[in-house]
């Protein structure tokens, strides 16, 4: 069976509790009896039920007053007494802060260590091997889970599309789980969360992405890709190199050291591939690519591509939808 813990704050469903649920139902391979859904916290019921809409065995509810505000103490304990309950064999998490402050000591206690970061899985046999990138993203580790029992993964943000997740035709069930909490345990006092500085543009969010990449060899033709990404109503994006040139600021980066994004529309002009932007951006829904070099890596990954001068390209397309 596999477990998914998803997240909540305050009442409200981190939206990449889905992707995870939808990593867990691809384990299952179509077999939904195997995959559990589990949300913990204090008052939240809703939040049970609107995970209920998922094709899922079932969805536990652990709620308990001692479990808000978050402190890791709680939720160590918590999520420990759930999955010596349900014995699951697989355990996923979305890789968010919070994951990373509690569930490295849950892994700990059943003496089992937490694959952190991935963005691939694939079910080889019986064996599920997970990809998370290592080195800064240089290359992609892939790690067979064990027969000891449970595994413990997280996810990155991004590495799986949260509208994939697999809806029932009638609510699953939904079934409150009891724990136990010694409230001297919570030696924590939890401050504000922690907020990411907001950045100039949230790539996550946009549903169109026209990204950049060495082939457009200058700053100076940046504007035909603007041109093009106004008339398709997408944001802006590149690798990293045009990002280190200064062509454009470091949040337009994609990528390992940048942002992973999910949009319905990946346009990559003059993108090779290099496997650490790919680990940002192949959770697109459709990744359409131009490039010269046939043998360019992003042809692994795009639904569409295009063996082409994008300087020929790109100003067809835009005389195409400026019409």
């Amino acid at each position: 069976m596999i477990l998914v813990i998803a997240e909540q704050r305050e009442g409200v469903l981190n939206n990449a509790s889905w992707e995870v649920v939808a990593a867990a139902q691809e384990v299952a391979q179509g077999n939904e009896d195997l995959v559990k859904v589990a949300v913990v916290g204090s008052n939240v019921g809703l939040v049970g039920e609107d995970l209920a809409s998922a094709s899922v065995a079932e969805v536990l509810v652990v709620d308990d007053p001692s479990l808000e505000p978050y402190t890791a103490d709680g939720f160590v304990d918590a999520v420990t007494q759930l999955i010596d309950a349900e014995s699951p064999e697989l355990v996923f998490f979305s890789h968010s802060y919070q994951t990373r402050d509690f569930a490295p000591r849950v892994a700990t206690r059943h003496h089992r260590c937490l694959v952190t970061d991935c963005v691939g899985l694939k079910v080889d046999q019986d064996t599920v091997v997970l990809s998370r990138p290592m080195f800064q993203g240089k290359f992609l580790a892939d790690i067979a889970m064990s027969n000891s029992t449970p595994n413990f993964a997280s996810f990155q943000i991004g590495a799986r599309r949260a509208d994939s997740v697999v809806r029932g035709e009638s609510r699953s069930p939904t079934r409150r789980v009891e724990v136990s909490i010694d409230k001297s345990i919570i030696r924590q006092r939890p401050e504000a969360p922690f907020k990411e500085t907001k950045q100039a543009v949230d790539l996550t969010q946009a549903e169109r992405i026209v990204a950049v990449g060495r082939g457009i060899k200058g700053e100076e033709h940046l504007p035909i890709v603007q041109e093009l990404a106004r008339l398709l109503d997408a944001e802006i994006a590149s690798s990293r190199p045009i990002c280190d040139a200064g062509w454009l600021p470091m949040d337009r980066q994609v990528g390992s050291s940048g942002q992973t994004v999910a949009p319905k529309l990946y346009l990559a002009l003059g993108i090779s591939g290099a496997i650490q932007h790919l680990v940002g951006m192949k959770g697109a829904r459709t990744i359409v690519a131009i490039n010269k070099d046939r043998d360019a890596p992003i042809y692994e990954v795009a639904d569409y591509g295009i063996v082409g001068d994008l300087f020929e390209l790109v100003p067809a397309l835009i005389s195409v939808l400026g019409e």
